[in-house]
């Protein structure tokens, strides 16, 4: 029989209550982490997958309300991504997530993928113009891109979207700036890129 200490006094028991409750944080974060790291595993089975269907939905898990629908790598910041399906909050806990409502992926017209500052697309504070993107769509054909600008948008003056032109661009948003210690606000940091042939 394990024998517990005898609590002498307030304070003994205040410590005691503070221990308890730092190790109930350190699960709770273990928890979160170890459920993070099995939902990439889900997503990247899925995209494997769906690949091998030649562009079927793959779910990563039965109940998902998302799917992985392209994967998003950018090498000179080892960015390998999985981008999901919709911008909710559900999706962008997972990963960038891509607009439906923007041109399809991969296709002519403005494509449009956001993700999480401090997260998924924290990379964005260090991407600068020329840097090469490559996108692989659930066909399996991979399309480069390379950054044409960067720019700081107030969503309550100006739309972060660029007039739709005919051209193919890639747009990413994240929320702005990256240190922002309150979520949210109107400023978006956007980064277009266009086609490019090279690798």
């Amino acid at each position: 029989m394990i024998k517990l200490p005898r609590i002498n006094s307030a304070r003994d028991g205040f410590i005691l209550v503070l221990l308890i409750m730092a190790l109930h944080q350190l699960g709770s974060a273990a928890w979160i982490k170890a459920k993070a790291h099995l939902a990439q595993q889900l997503i990247g089975s899925a995209w494997d997958k769906t690949l091998l269907a030649g562009g079927e939905v793959a779910r990563p898990w039965p109940w998902a309300d998302t799917w992985p629908v392209a994967r998003l790598e950018v090498p000179r910041h080892q960015v390998d991504l999985y981008v999901l399906a919709g911008t909710t909050g559900n999706a962008l806990a997972f990963g960038p997530g891509y607009e439906t409502a923007s041109a399809k992926l991969g296709e002519t017209g403005v494509t449009v993928i956001g993700g999480h500052r401090d997260t998924h697309f924290e990379f964005l504070r260090n991407i600068k113009a020329n840097t090469l993107l490559s996108l692989q769509l659930p066909s399996g054909e991979h399309k480069v891109y390379r950054v044409s600008s960067t720019r700081i948008v107030n969503t309550d003056r100006e739309p972060y979207l660029p007039a739709d032109t005919g051209r193919n661009e890639l747009v990413l948003v994240t929320c702005y700036p990256f240190d922002a210690l309150v979520p949210g606000g109107p400023l978006r940091y956007v980064v277009t890129a266009r086609p490019s042939f090279s690798l």
